[in-house]
């Protein structure tokens, strides 16, 4: 990976196993969405950024080197070597056929409180709808970030009710929401030192969280805390270990296995006749 600074942004090239679209619309995340002209734009915290695929390579739009290295770096795990991870997985036809089919999937190093919010809300849901409860929740109580809004504080969600958040359109989410607001900024849940506990322990401290099942938790522990062995098993992912993987458990992917998990539960996503 080359890093140039232009006068329009931050451009990498020489770039591999990095697709905009393939990391961006895997269903991690919820606050990107692709502009009428082919970029991707979206919100991490209170940072706004639009990305483009250009002839030279991905370029940052309207960002300054430090902001790239002091952020978007690592959120978008631009320093690991993707193609050795895939090396150290099991040797089995259906997780080749997942990574050939989007190479260019890096799992995203997200804010542990917007993961667990973000997950909270997907429970039982589809991409359409998360994607649009959470905006309306920046919307209604997120900081104005530019021409966006920020994702909201634990402060600035604690002090509401269930009707405060009734313009969300949530449903039962609403209680789970204030729950964890709560108790995130009481203190009684700390999110740095749950990251930072076995993950056996992560697990069980996350799901004191009302509404926070197994699925969540492991969300938050991948998607938000950089827990790279965390393996959130959704529907998709309880057919494919059935069907294309008998025998084989979360463990069986080593240390990498949230990984082995995001490309096999787009492929089936994208492919659901495999199984």
């Amino acid at each position: 990976m080359k890093i140039q600074t232009l006068k329009k942004g931050v451009i990498l090239t020489d770039m591999v196993d990095f697709d905009l679209e393939q990391t961006l619309d895997c269903g991690q995340c919820f606050r990107f969405f692709q502009t009428d002209d082919g970029a991707w734009h979206g919100v991490a915290g209170n940072r706004p950024l639009t990305l483009r695929k250009t002839n030279d390579g991905i370029l940052f739009e309207n960002i300054t080197e430090d902001e790239f290295n002091g952020f978007w770096r690592a959120y978008f795990d631009l320093d690991r070597d993707y193609g050795a991870v895939r090396k150290g997985f099991p040797d089995h036809p259906a997780l080749r056929q997942s990574t050939e089919f989007t190479p260019g999937i890096r799992v995203l190093k997200q804010d542990a409180w917007e993961a667990l919010i973000s997950f909270i809300i997907s429970q039982n849901n589809n991409l359409k709808r998360i994607k649009g409860i959470i905006d309306r929740l920046c919307r209604n109580f997120g900081q104005p970030c530019g021409g966006d809004f920020g994702f909201p504080s634990p402060a600035a969600l604690a002090c509401l009710d269930e009707q405060s958040l009734q313009p969300l359109r949530c449903g039962w989410r609403a209680a789970y929401i204030l729950d964890a607001a709560r108790r995130v900024y009481s203190g009684q849940i700390d999110l740095d030192q749950i990251a930072a506990m076995p993950i056996t322990d992560s697990r069980k401290a996350l799901m004191t969280i009302h509404g926070v099942g197994p699925k969540v938790a492991e969300c938050v522990l991948l998607y938000g805390m950089g827990r790279l062995e965390a393996f959130p098993l959704d529907v998709w992912m309880k057919r494919a270990m059935t069907g294309l993987f008998p025998g084989y458990t979360p463990e069986s992917f080593g240390e990498y296995a949230g990984i082995a998990q995001q490309y096999i539960f787009h492929y089936c996503r994208c492919n659901p006749s495999c199984l």
